[in-house]
């Protein structure tokens, strides 16, 4: 077994092991689960009720991260979240007490609930994986992963997330209400089992998540898939629909995540399908619309879905010579 098909191998039981407590959502999970494989943070924006909170406990149980819960409040302070120095009577100097981000999968819930200066404490340890306190920095063990939850219709008592903080997340990813029969399974599982929570069994450890990690990138990504992603971060830019289009921040985004989708589906190169798959949780975050776009209804999502019908696809012969290169490289 390679260490791509590995990749796909285990992803399916991570998916597998966590569909087991929440049902009926394969396609979210599988955002998460790629936001994990390619290292980066994510945002999961719905209404209250719908598991956000459970899928990033879950996902830390399969996988056996050290897991952390911050509940965001107005009153909460950044050293709150990074730590801070305290005076040690008995060695009469200050020592550093790390705080909750030291962890490998970190839950903000409901982080649009606390300031923005507490909110920029996680901007450093977000992009660089490390934390300075009163002129130290600290290092964050690998991986460093943040999942953030936030309700999309409440806003009082809420601090909107600055553009600067919404670029760090990897992905943006909606859960959605579940279909008739999967909301049944819900309620037959929670009478099979006569408690409230559910154990799942771990699937791998750290370890074997960052080998995860590192197989990913061996997945290739022909010239012609480049550029494509290329051409539809710039189309963002360009539409009038928006104030401000996806940085390049976006198109990385969308390469790794791209990666990640051919690699968990058993491929070793990158199709359009995978990159318009996750296109709209890749870069609708990243966009600021116009204001008079609100009074239309019309969303960030909407606007990257049109540039997914206006944008050319790559032809099929560019992408039947990656498939060729890439079994040779293997």
């Amino acid at each position: 077994m390679t260490d791509l098909e590995r990749v796909a191998e285990v992803s399916e039981r991570l998916l597998h092991e966590v569909g087991r407590a929440i049902v009926g959502k394969r396609e979210a999970l599988e955002l998460v689960l790629l936001g994990l494989l390619a290292d980066g943070h994510v945002l999961l924006e719905d209404f209250p009720g719908l598991a956000k909170t459970l899928i990033a406990r879950s996902f830390a149980q399969v996988t056996r991260l050290t897991f952390t819960r911050i509940q965001f409040t107005p009153d909460l302070l950044p050293s709150d979240v990074t730590g801070s120095s305290i005076y040690n009577q008995r060695s009469g100097d200050f020592e550093f007490r790390p705080g909750p981000i030291f962890t490998n999968l970190l839950l903000g819930d409901e982080i649009n609930r606390a300031p923005p200066k507490t909110q920029s404490a996680l901007l450093e340890a977000m992009q660089e994986r490390q934390v300075t306190v009163e002129g130290e920095t600290h290092a964050l063990e690998r991986p460093f992963l943040v999942v953030a939850t936030q309700n999309p219709i409440e806003y009082e008592g809420t601090y909107p997330l600055p553009e600067a903080q919404l670029d760090r997340f990897l992905l943006r990813a909606r859960v959605g209400y579940p279909e008739r029969d999967d909301e049944w399974r819900v309620l037959e599982q929670r009478l099979e089992r006569a408690q409230d929570e559910i154990e799942l069994e771990p699937v791998v450890d750290r370890e074997t998540l960052l080998e995860l990690q590192r197989a990913v990138e061996r997945v290739h990504v022909a010239e012609s898939i480049g550029y494509y992603i290329v051409d539809l971060v710039a189309a963002t830019r360009s539409t009038p629909r928006v104030q401000v289009g996806a940085s390049p921040r976006g198109g990385l985004a969308l390469l790794k995540l791209s990666r990640c989708r051919a690699a968990v589906h058993g491929r070793d190169f990158v199709t359009p399908e995978d990159v318009k798959a996750v296109a709209v949780p890749a870069l609708a975050h990243r966009l600021i619309l116009k204001p008079e776009l609100w009074v239309q209804r019309i969303s960030a999502d909407d606007v990257v879905r049109e540039t997914l019908d206006a944008v050319p696809t790559p032809p099929a012969e560019d992408l039947a010579l990656a498939q060729d290169r890439s079994a040779r490289d293997t």
